[in-house]
């Protein structure tokens, strides 16, 4: 389904009947990704999954995206749908739109789960990280792509996933270069939404995994305790969905179940 929104397209998919459930994906990824759970999810809830801007099959905007603009494209969506209160599953980027959606319209929000990513801000050394590959992605994007979606997964386990990681290689290869450039740039800008989180009072319960080599474990535990999230622990890396398929499934019906 394409949806229009200031002079763009938001495509975004919409199976089953009950209550809405909102899957957003993270960097580089597209609604796709969701795709191995969506039978058995649509079988009790709706379930939309939206590609965010400048990712999939969504356009781009500006040459920034914030998490902000993300949000408002989000709600335009569920607003287009004629949907009320929504829970939330964003996976790293995606939990970045979902906690500044809860900040800006928390009224719509049910319940919230934060999938291998935070409420935390960059620090100096993460910003100095996206302007270098800021500069990567303008010189040679499909390299960039591939060694970032190789370095999400926990390396013990590269030979096993082969297939899995070249598959989500081949839908982050088309995402063009300004939706890439744009999300980085916003994901620098993003703010500390802790407190946000924290105030929060439906569900929220974040998944971190052990050896996610993009964010530090013993952060998220500290995070996690000062913004009162409920922590279900996965033992490999940053695609806690691919890497820890079964286990993942069994804990986000127990999310949505709630």
């Amino acid at each position: 389904m394409i949806i229009k929104y200031k002079n763009t397209s938001i495509f975004c998919t919409d199976s089953g009947q009950g209550p809405p459930l909102i899957l957003l994906h993270g960097f580089l990824e597209n609604a796709a990704i969701w795709s191995p759970f969506i039978t058995e999810l649509s079988k009790n809830y709706r379930v939309i999954c939206i590609d965010l801007l400048g990712h999939g099959q969504s356009g781009c905007i500006g040459y920034i995206h914030t998490m902000e603009m993300m949000a408002e494209a989000v709600r335009a969506v569920i607003e287009f749908l004629n949907l009320k209160k929504c829970s939330f599953v964003g996976h790293s980027m995606g939990g970045y739109v979902s906690l500044a959606f809860l900040e800006y319209f928390p009224d719509q929000v049910k319940s919230l789960l934060l999938v291998n990513s935070t409420s935390l801000e960059d620090n100096d050394e993460r910003i100095q990280n996206r302007n270098r590959a800021i500069a990567a992605v303008k010189k040679d994007h499909k390299t960039f792509i591939r060694i970032a979606i190789s370095n999400l997964f926990n390396p013990e386990h590269k030979t096993t996933l082969t297939r899995a990681i070249e598959n989500i290689t081949q839908e982050a290869l088309k995402t063009p270069v300004q939706g890439i450039v744009a999300a980085l740039e916003g994901m620098k800008l993003r703010k500390n939404r802790t407190q946000v989180i924290r105030q929060f009072e439906g569900k929220k319960v974040i998944f971190i995994s052990k050896k996610d080599p993009v964010l530090d474990y013993d952060s998220l535990l500290n995070e996690a305790k000062i913004a009162q999230l409920k922590i279900v622990e996965f033992p490999d890396g940053h695609m806690s969905f691919i890497e820890n398929e079964a286990l993942f499934f069994q804990n986000l019906m127990h999310f949505i179940e709630y």
